[in-house]
């Protein structure tokens, strides 16, 4: 891709796909207005995501120069310059929250939230132990709420509370893939990210068993109690305990290296889970009476 393409990092609008959960979960998926406004949500996120990202690679520029692989990163580079990236960043977060603004005031609001918020991860919380998985999984819980306010529609509270957690175990997944391409937390100043020398990988497995744990059983009660169909929701369980087992495989069994968004998006058996999870879900809510 074009080096200021490749500085918007679109292969991690796969993450803003959770905004048509409220689209899919309200039952409203045929409604053709409704899916529209969850279109227009998911643009506003893809910018406001990517505003973010080229925040984060021009603050962090001379510290990615160093680094083996970030190096070749578009700015870190001068593939793309400074000045382009942040008028880039500027013009990408005000047309991303006008959009928002457009499909709904509090979708607006809840877009310029997750703007607050990635640019204050960049600026401190990425440093933060703890704080910066957890800041990285509010942004999660963000776009679906997003996502079911555009369309006029409520979250159930389980189905947040399994957001959160599934982003928390991406987070700390995510850590314990840095710290073992850093040897651990041995490191006096990680190349990588300088938060990795707080993590200590009996720690991070000790955090990845919880929020795996707290996951499949928050999602199993939302399938239990769904607001619309009931308990027929269960039907998608066996997809989600596969997904995340298959993911848990790709990290400790194969020490998979990729990002998040490589991973979700390239793994046969993670697209595998995706596809029929979504299929369970339309058959659950739209076929069975």
């Amino acid at each position: 891709m074009p080096p200021l393409i490749r500085a918007l990092r679109p292969q991690e609008w796969i993450k803003n796909l959770l905004v048509f959960a409220g689209l899919l979960f309200s039952g409203k998926l045929d409604e053709g207005d409704q899916v529209v406004a969850a279109t227009l949500t998911f643009i506003a996120f893809c910018g406001i995501a990517s505003a973010g990202y080229l925040l984060n690679d021009l603050l962090d520029r001379e510290h990615d120069r160093r680094h083996p692989e970030k190096r070749h990163r578009p700015i870190a580079s001068g593939a793309v310059g400074t000045g382009t990236a942040a008028a880039l960043a500027a013009v990408l977060a005000v047309a991303a929250i006008a959009l928002g603004l457009v499909v709904e005031t509090e979708v607006g609001a809840l877009v310029a939230l997750y703007g607050v918020i990635t640019t204050a991860y960049t600026l401190v919380l990425k440093r933060l132990v703890i704080i910066d998985v957890m800041a990285i999984a509010s942004l999660f819980i963000l776009r679906v709420v997003a996502g079911a306010v555009a369309v006029e529609a409520q979250a159930s509270e389980f189905l947040l509370i399994c957001t959160g957690f599934l982003a928390l175990f991406l987070g700390f997944t995510k850590r314990r893939q840095e710290a073992m391409q850093e040897g651990g937390s041995d490191l006096e100043e990680p190349v990588t990210r300088p938060v990795l020398e707080h993590y200590s990988l009996p720690f991070l497995d000790q955090m990845i068993a919880m929020v795996t744990a707290a996951a499949i059983i928050s999602y199993v009660i939302y399938a239990v109690n769904s607001p619309l169909v009931g308990s027929k929701m269960l039907a998608t369980a066996p997809s989600v305990l596969y997904g995340i087992f298959r993911y848990l495989y790709l990290i400790y069994d194969r020490r998979d290296t990729r990002s998040t968004a490589a991973i979700l998006s390239s793994d046969p058996g993670i697209i595998f889970a995706a596809v029929s999870w979504v299929g369970a879900a339309i058959v659950a809510l739209y076929v069975i009476d």
